[in-house]
């Protein structure tokens, strides 16, 4: 399995278990970038490289009165001046094949979101700013089928592209995670990387919000790392039950780091297995 580029980092190939963690939306740039140095910290502690995450535009949420977050060009001056300040790449999501290149000047990963991972001009579009893009596999498809988007974007020339499983649809309101899914995906010849807490997701049930089951991060995460997954996504924020999205799936910021101890020793094990 060939490497994925993002920033100075290496994703996929050998490299260290790939941490991706933030906020579910830019809620403020100051809570951007606090949450920023604490995971970059907690990372460093921990011995892991890690990927900043957090979105400007919530576009597909349950109710047309959620907040969404601070729009396009605010919210890519907040990833910057994170950037700037921590020295960490970039992830952030694209909705429309217009967003690529002026998101692509900040974010040095451009997520494709599950819902959009069909999106034919969505994902040529990000291939061809250069960034690497990262698929999050529709709660629709089988893990088979990302062969399909993935070949949309290396055959734009941008081998740099991860998939991310994030669950699937099991009856309503509810996901389930196919630990086959992992082997499966890697076996497409991309970095595979494992979404926990949007997994943990109840989508819709919560009566106009997504509801969740944050209680089952640990022991889903350490599943999928047993699996043999390539890096592990994790929304994270101090106080979830504040936070302006997702909060009932979302990671407390300090259990951050005894989660990743943990992760990195299973880690371990499953490559020397």
């Amino acid at each position: 399995m060939p490497p994925v580029r993002i920033g100075s980092l290496t994703l996929g190939g050998g490299a260290p278990l790939l941490v991706i963690a933030g906020p579910c939306v830019i809620e403020s740039e100051s809570h951007a970038l606090d949450t920023a140095h604490a995971v970059k910290a907690i990372a460093a502690a921990v011995g892991l490289p890690v990927v900043f995450k957090a979105s400007y535009d919530k576009a597909n949420r349950t109710s047309r009165a959620s907040f969404r977050g601070p729009g396009l060009a605010a919210g890519l001056e907040v990833l910057a001046r994170v950037k700037a300040a921590t020295g960490l790449p970039v992830l952030t999501d694209i909705h429309e094949p217009d967003q690529a290149a002026p998101a692509a000047e900040v974010a040095d990963v451009l997520q494709i979101p599950a819902f959009l991972c069909r999106q034919t001009d969505l994902l040529v579009a990000a291939a061809r700013t250069g960034r690497a893009v990262n698929i999050k596999k529709g709660q629709f498809l089988a893990p088979s089928d990302m062969r399909h988007a993935l070949a949309k974007v290396t055959g734009s020339g941008n081998d740099d592209v991860f998939v991310t499983e994030r669950g699937t649809s099991f009856g309503y309101n509810n996901l389930i995670v196919d630990m086959r899914a992992f082997p499966i995906m890697r076996a497409l010849g991309a970095p595979v990387i494992f979404d926990v807490t949007h997994s943990l997701q109840l989508p819709g049930a919560g009566d106009g919000v997504t509801a969740g089951l944050a209680e089952y991060i640990e022991p889903l995460a350490r599943a999928g790392v047993a699996a043999g997954v390539d890096g592990i996504f994790l929304e994270v924020h101090e106080e979830p039950s504040r936070a302006r999205s997702d909060a009932q799936n979302a990671l407390r910021l300090d259990l951050l780091e005894p989660l990743l101890r943990k992760l990195k020793a299973i880690d371990a094990i499953a490559r020397a297995s």
